[in-house]
């Protein structure tokens, strides 16, 4: 555990003026985001059965949170994301090429190391929208992370309109660039330092090729081979300036087609996920082509609202000694 407290530290809002201002700023986004990609909001699950294939690995060596059913005799798992649940309910709502949809995203990470930015609570808009398989290629997904960027732009308009006190700092673009490029630009220095390094650089960056191995030998992060393509997708950056450091609020991908879901699986030893229900249908052809991602509710919130903690924009379980330093130190956890 570790806390970061930046020196002379204080909020821009009390904690009623940042309860209303997450409401505001939470609508806003969600509407933006809406009419930018053309999704409607749905339902979505808070737990899946682990037969189905649908819950999320992340890096893998996350463990879902699980209970049983005692009248089914089943386990159920807590869902950790919705990335492989979103393209099945395409499928089963019938959305066309063009058309997608998003929804709230709750989840529990039990292994997650508390500090300034991670919780075990995790929310977050979950999206998808579907596209033909000749799209593809990174033109399509420049092309949406621009379009979710103006999201982020319009958000920081609205957000400074609302508070006179929070000054805009994006930049008017966002930088593209591989994870290659960034270990080659910073070759001596750990991911977590290069992403750090160059958000400092640009403002915001969208980091692409999350999960293969570098030429390094090492990868830059790792992603679960079922649901990211790896040489199409990205995590979106930005600098905060509170804590000096990148904010990750957004990963995001071109999700596999059949070809890559078998390289994928092969390449990371995961081939006996191929008879779950999920794997069955994409080697199947079954599954629409898809971009979607996941965008951080409470981080946009702390980004936005220049929170030094995400303690002060959702309320969670925390460490007593992390409490009574944020206290100590004027931050207020909710």
């Amino acid at each position: 555990m570790k806390t970061i407290i930046p020196k002379g530290y204080k909020s821009k809002l009390d904690i009623i003026e940042t309860q209303v201002a997450i409401k505001k700023l939470k609508d806003y986004f969600e509407h933006r985001l809406s009419e930018e990609l053309n999704l409607i909001r749905v339902s979505s699950p808070l737990f899946v059965l682990p037969e189905s294939g649908a819950n999320d690995n992340l890096s893998g060596s996350e463990k879902a949170v699980s209970f049983d059913i005692p009248y089914m005799n089943k386990y159920a798992e807590i869902v950790q994301s919705l990335a492989k649940w979103k393209r099945m309910a395409l499928k089963k709502y019938g959305f066309g090429v063009g058309n997608g949809i998003y929804t709230d995203m709750n989840a529990i990470r039990k292994n997650e190391e508390l500090d300034n930015l991670h919780s075990l609570y995790v929310d977050q808009w979950d999206w998808e929208l579907v596209i033909d398989k000749s799209s593809r290629n990174q033109k399509t997904l420049v092309e949406v992370v621009s379009r979710l960027y103006k999201v982020f732009k319009d958000t920081e308009d609205f957000v400074c309109e609302m508070d006179s006190n929070i000054k805009r700092i994006l930049p008017e673009q966002i930088t593209f660039i591989t994870s290659q490029e960034l270990e080659d630009l910073y070759p001596d220095f750990s991911a977590k330092q290069r992403e750090d390094a160059i958000v400092r650089d640009k403002g915001a960056v969208f980091l692409m090729q999350i999960g293969k191995v570098l030429n390094s030998g090492q990868k830059h992060d790792g992603r679960s081979p079922d649901y990211d393509d790896w040489e199409l997708n990205g995590d979106i950056l930005f600098y905060n300036p509170i804590l000096d450091n990148a904010l990750e609020l957004s990963s995001m991908g071109i999700r596999v087609d059949e070809e890559t879901l078998e390289k994928q699986l092969k390449v990371t030893k995961c081939e006996d996920r191929k008879e779950l229900d999920y794997h069955k249908m994409l080697l199947e052809g079954k599954l629409p082509y898809t971009i979607g991602g996941g965008i951080g509710q409470s981080r946009i919130c702390m980004y936005f609202l220049r929170k030094a903690h995400i303690g002060e924009v959702q309320v969670g379980i925390w460490p007593e000694e992390m409490i009574q330093q944020c206290s100590a130190c004027g931050v207020h956890l909710l």
